[in-house]
Order: structure tokens, then sequence, then C-alpha cells
């Protein structure tokens, strides 16, 4: 009865929280005004700058993965014996 309390109310505060998302800017207005005037007079530094996010955005993923990979690896079952009896199964 409590694991059912304890979804219900985690799906609830996960809904609250999804509904109230606000946009936010990325990047100050300094920084969002520098990007858009070099790239309008051809200079890669917007090129530069969404790189560096890519790169940002992919550390949190690879360290969840690779903590999942050495979870799978460590706790994977070995050597598991399953001893099914060698008669047919009748369903009826």
């Amino acid at each position: 009865m409590k694991s059912i309390v304890k979804t219900i109310l985690f799906a609830i505060v996960f809904m609250l929280a999804m509904v109230s998302v606000k946009p936010a800017k990325a990047q100050c207005s300094q920084c969002a005004a520098q990007v858009a005037t070099s790239s309008a007079n051809g200079n890669n530094t917007a090129k530069g700058l969404n790189m560096g996010i890519y790169i940002l955005l992919a550390a949190p993923y690879l360290a969840v993965g690779m903590g999942g990979y050495v979870w799978y690896k460590n706790y994977k079952r070995k050597n598991v014996r399953i001893d099914m009896p060698e008669s047919k199964l009748h369903l009826n």
C-alpha cells in the first residue's frame, strides 16, 4: 500500500514539475549579442560555443552510461542453471 502511495505522490510531483517549467535564456545578454554579431560577420565563434555546449551536455550522459556499464558487468548473473523437466508440458 505504501508503494502505491509513493508512486502516486511521485507522479503528482513529476507532473507539477513538468507543468511549472519556464523557458530561460541559456546565455547572458552580452554573450548572445556577441555570438549574433560575430556569426553575422562570418566568424566561427557561434560554432565553437555550440560545440562547447554539446561537450558539456555529453559529460553527464557519459558518466551515467559508464556507471550503468560497470553496474551491469559487476552484478549480472553468472552460471545460472535452470532445471527444466524433460517431459512435455500438457496445457489442457
